[in-house]
């Protein structure tokens, strides 16, 4: 089994900058990737990553502002996030695919595990 935690979720003014974080414990997990849920609508995706970290993949709305990056060795995946905009504003979540046969995942329902959320919040 796999437990992913969130941190770094904050209040910021728009243009500002967050990090976000994801620890992963338990089984090694391999594709990672994040998500959003904006205040009432449907959960999206916001960006990518392989096992290795070469293969990066992001959601055109986020695109050169955004910078998703991993570190195996503390079994920790990380989102930047510059430039912020208030449609920004949502719950981010962490999600993992356990296969080791596929090397990126954008889609939501092939993640096996989801962390809880944080809360990022974009002011004008």
């Amino acid at each position: 089994q796999v437990q992913l935690v969130e941190s770094g979720g904050g209040m910021v003014q728009a243009g500002g900058s967050l990090r976000l974080s994801c620890a992963a414990s338990g089984r090694t997990v391999y594709a990672m990737g994040w998500f959003r849920q904006p205040p009432g609508k449907e959960r999206e995706f916001v960006a990518a990553i392989s096992w290795s970290g070469r293969s990066t993949y992001y959601a055109d709305s986020v695109k050169g502002r955004f910078t998703i990056a991993r570190d195996n060795a503390k079994s920790t995946v990380y989102l930047q996030m510059n430039s912020l905009k208030p449609e920004d504003t949502a719950v981010y979540f962490c999600a993992a695919d356990q296969r080791i046969t596929v090397v990126v995942v954008t889609t939501e329902t092939e993640y096996d595990y989801w962390g809880q959320g944080t809360q990022v919040t974009v002011s004008s």
